[in-house]
């Protein structure tokens, strides 16, 4: 299961947001799109999932497993997110319902695409929050949102989006608004689950540091348009666009911080 973006474009309001953008994700590959604030890697995976905002317009190519997937009908895209794409966004608490109960969430997703009854389904929820490392997930799963801690509402988010077994993860800055010991716990937990599964991923960030942690390759955005791509490890050790010296410098700072010794590894 292959993913194919060929000379994206999308324009919101007149304005073009993100220009001629083409990368591919081969099928197990761990991808990431980086770049600052505005440079269009957010909207350049919303497009994949057909969840672009009202107004704005998208053209060029998507194409899952060869086939065209930009444009498709909302039933259709419906159908494919869950099934063959699951998503995980940046702040679990616009993600997740505050009035149904974690295990309910994880559970109307089997509902929904496995077709499966409410127990059946209420009952693989616990095993979908022990699969995410939360703890004692017999009991989590009958707690609201609000009742978890930011780290554990992520791992929630993560549960939904595998719940049925996606073979591509699309993950929108997921750990962005956690604090950097549980990051790097819902970090590692990613890539486990990714490898584990030898599904593909593409990760959204503007962080190189958090990038080298889960991608193997990366697509440099800037200002919707890409200024470079490339295996991580090359990225890291000679950047050939400005963007990516400065995304360099940042990461290298994080990464041997004297607070963070040994790196990534």
């Amino acid at each position: 299961m292959s993913l194919d973006v060929t000379d994206l474009r999308i324009d919101i309001g007149g304005r073009t947001v993100v220009d001629g953008v083409s990368f591919s994700v081969p099928d197990g590959a761990r991808v990431g799109l980086i770049g600052e604030s505005g440079s269009g890697k957010s909207l350049t995976a919303l497009a994949i999932l057909g969840l672009l905002p009202d107004g704005a317009t998208a053209n060029g190519s998507i194409a899952w497993n060869g086939r065209e997937i930009l444009g498709l009908p909302d039933r259709e895209l419906a159908a494919l997110r869950g099934d063959d794409i699951g998503m995980v966004f940046q702040d679990p608490r616009t993600a997740l319902n505050p009035i149904r109960t974690v295990g309910r969430q994880i559970g109307e997703s089997l509902r929904i695409h496995a077709r499966i009854p409410r127990r059946e389904a209420l009952r693989r929820a616990v095993d979908e929050a022990a699969r995410v490392s939360l703890p004692d997930p017999a009991r989590i799963v009958s707690r609201y949102p609000h009742q978890l801690s930011g780290g554990q509402r992520q791992r929630v988010a993560i549960a939904m989006a595998l719940a049925c077994r996606p073979r591509l993860l699309i993950a929108d800055e997921p750990t962005t608004a956690l604090d950097v010991t549980v990051q790097a716990g819902v970090l590692s937990l990613l890539r486990s689950l990714v490898q584990d599964a030898g599904m593909s991923l593409v990760f959204i960030t503007h962080d190189l540091a958090v990038l080298a942690q889960v991608a193997t390759h990366a697509v440099v955005l800037e200002r919707g348009r890409v200024a470079e791509q490339g295996a991580v490890k090359d990225l890291l050790t000679a950047p050939s666009s400005p963007v990516t010296r400065a995304l360099v410098r940042d990461a290298t700072a994080t990464l041997w911080h004297p607070e963070n010794p040994g790196g990534t590894s």
